[in-house]
C-alpha cells in the first residue's frame, strides 16, 4: 500500500508548505525595515540602536541555536521542529507590536531569532529527503523564493498597515497570521522515512570534524556570509535610504516606498533565486565547479549595479538599475546550499545545513545591519541625512569579497563533493 509520503505529488505539497513557512520567516524579518522611520521616531532610536535591533538582536540566538535545533530535528522529526519554531517566532513578532523602548523591542527580536533558528536547516534537510540531487538545487531555489516573497510582502504589508493604522498593528497582524499557519503545516507535512543505512541520527556535533577537512565548505560559507552582511544590511536600511534620497518622508509616502521596494524584491528576488537553481541543476551535473562559479559571477555584477542604483537621481531609472542586483544577490542560494549539503554524508545534512547557517547568519545578520547603522552614525557629521547611503556603498563592496572566496572554492569543491548515499 502506498503511504502518503510515497505519492507522486507529495514532494510538491511538502515544498509548497515549506515555501509558505519560509515566506513568514522573512516577512517577519523585513517588516522591521519598512517601519524604520516610524519606529525610530516613536521609540527615539539612533541608527546604531536600530541596526542592533534589526540584526544583532535577531542573530545572537538565531545563529547559535541553529545547529542544536538542526540536530534535534534529525532525532525527533523535522516537521515538528519547523512547526514549533513557526509558533515561537510568530508569537514574538506579535509581541514586537507592544514594545515601549529599545530594550523591550531588542528582547522581542531576540525571541523572534530563537524561533526562526529551528526553521531553515530542517527545511533544507527535508527538501534533500524528498528531491533527488539532479532536481535538488531547483527545489531549494523554489523554497528560497520565500526570501523575496517574504521581503516584498513585509515591505508592502508593513507600509500599508502602518500608514493606515500604526506600526504596532503591522507586527501584531503578521504574527497572528503565522501562528494560524503552524497547525495546517503540521497536519499536511510528514517526515520521509529514511533507509536503514542512514536512518540513525549522528552523534551531536559529529559533523564538525568532517566539515573541518573540507576547505570548500568554509570558503562557500564565509563567502555567503559576506554576501549576507551586505544583503541583510541593505534589506533593513534601503527603504529608509530611498525615502530620504527621493524626499518620500511624509507618512503617506510610506506606501510609495513600500511599492518601490516591494516590487523590486518580488520581481528581482524571485527571478534570481529560481534562475540560480535552474542553472545549478543544468550546469552542476556536468561540472560541480558551477555550484561555486555561478554565485561568484553573480556577485561580481551585483556590487557595481547596486552602487549605480543607489546614486541615480531618478526614481524610475533607479528602480530598473536596482532590479539587476536584487536578482543577482540571491542567485547563490540554490547552488551554494546544495553544495554545502554535499560536502557531508547524507545522514548529516541537517547538521551541515545548521553549521552553514551558523556561519552565514553570525556574519550576515549579526554584523550587516549593525555595521551599516554604526557607519551611518559615524558619517552623519560629513554627509548628514545622506550618511546611510554612503554606509550602504561601503557595505556593497562585500559582494566582491564573496565573489573572490567563491572562485577560490571551485577546486576544493570538486575534490570534497560527497555523492548521495540514499
Amino acid at each position: 500500500m502506498t503511504t502518503r509520503t510515497e505519492r507522486p505529488g507529495y514532494p510538491a505539497l511538502v515544498l509548497t508548505m515549506l515555501l509558505i513557512v519560509y515566506t513568514f520567516n522573512f516577512l517577519d524579518r523585513q517588516i522591521l525595515g519598512i517601519l524604520a522611520k516610524p519606529i525610530q521616531a516613536s521609540l527615539h532610536l539612533s541608527d546604531a540602536q536600530f541596526g542592533a535591533i534589526g540584526g544583532t538582536a535577531f542573530a545572537i540566538l538565531y545563529s547559535v541555536l541553529g545547529v542544536p535545533l538542526a540536530l534535534l530535528a534529525d532525532r525527533v522529526g523535522k516537521t515538528r521542529v519547523i512547526a514549533g519554531s513557526l509558533v515561537v517566532w510568530s508569537g514574538f513578532t506579535a509581541l514586537c507590536g507592544t514594545a515601549a523602548g529599545f530594550w523591550s523591542l531588542f528582547l522581542y527580536r531576540l525571541g523572534v531569532g530563537v524561533g526562526e533558528a529551528g526553521g531553515v536547516a530542517p527545511s533544507y534537510a527535508l527538501i534533500a529527503d524528498y528531491f533527488p540531487v539532479e532536481r535538488r538545487a531547483r527545489a531549494l531555489a523554489i523554497y528560497s523564493m520565500g526570501i523575496p516573497i517574504g521581503l516584498g510582502s513585509g515591505v508592502l504589508l508593513g507600509a500599508y498597515i502602518a500608514a493606515l493604522v500604526n506600526w504596532q498593528s503591522a507586527f501584531i497582524t503578521v504574527g497572528i497570521a503565522g501562528i494560524l499557519v503552524a497547525p495546517v503545516f503540521l497536519w499536511l507535512v510528514r517526515d520521509r522515512p529514511r533507509p536503514a543505512a542512514v536512518a540513525d541520527a549522528p552523534p551531536v556535533l559529529s559533523v564538525i570534524p568532517i566539515l573541518a577537512r573540507k576547505p570548500a565548505y568554509w570558503l562557500l560559507s564565509i563567502g555567503a556570509g559576506c554576501s549576507s552582511m551586505a544583503g541583510y544590511g541593505l534589506a533593513l536600511w534601503v527603504p529608509k535610504i530611498i525615502a530620504v534620497h527621493y524626499g518620500w518622508t511624509d507618512n503617506h509616502d510610506l506606501i510609495k516606498v513600500g511599492q518601490f521596494m516591494g516590487s523590486l524584491l518580488l520581481i528581482g528576488g524571485t527571478t534570481g533565486i529560481f534562475l540560480g537553481g535552474v542553472l545549478a541543476d543544468r550546469l552542476g551535473t556536468v561540472d560541480r565547479a558551477w555550484y561555486a562559479r555561478i554565485p561568484a559571477i553573480a556577485w561580481l555584477i551585483t556590487a557595481p549595479t547596486f552602487m549605480l542604483g543607489l546614486f541615480t537621481p531618478y526614481p524610475m531609472f533607479a528602480w530598473f538599475l536596482l532590479l539587476i542586483p536584487n536578482a543577482l544577490n540571491t542567485l547563490w542560494l540554490g547552488p551554494i546550499v546544495t553544495a554545502a549539503q554535499h560536502l557531508a554524508p547524507s545522514r548529516m545534512r541537517a547538521g551541515a545545513s545548521g553549521t552553514f547557517l551558523l556561519v552565514n547568519n553570525l556574519l550576515g545578520l549579526g554584523l550587516g545591519p549593525l555595521l551599516m547603522g554604526v557607519l551611518s552614525d559615524a558619517l552623519k557629521a560629513s554627509y548628514g541625512a545622506d550618511s546611510l547611503r554612503y554606509a550602504a556603498i561601503i557595505g556593497v563592496s562585500l559582494y566582491l569579497v564573496a565573489a573572490l572566496l567563491a572562485f577560490l572554492a571551485i577546486k576544493p569543491l570538486k575534490r570534497g563533493w560527497v555523492e548521495a548515499e540514499d
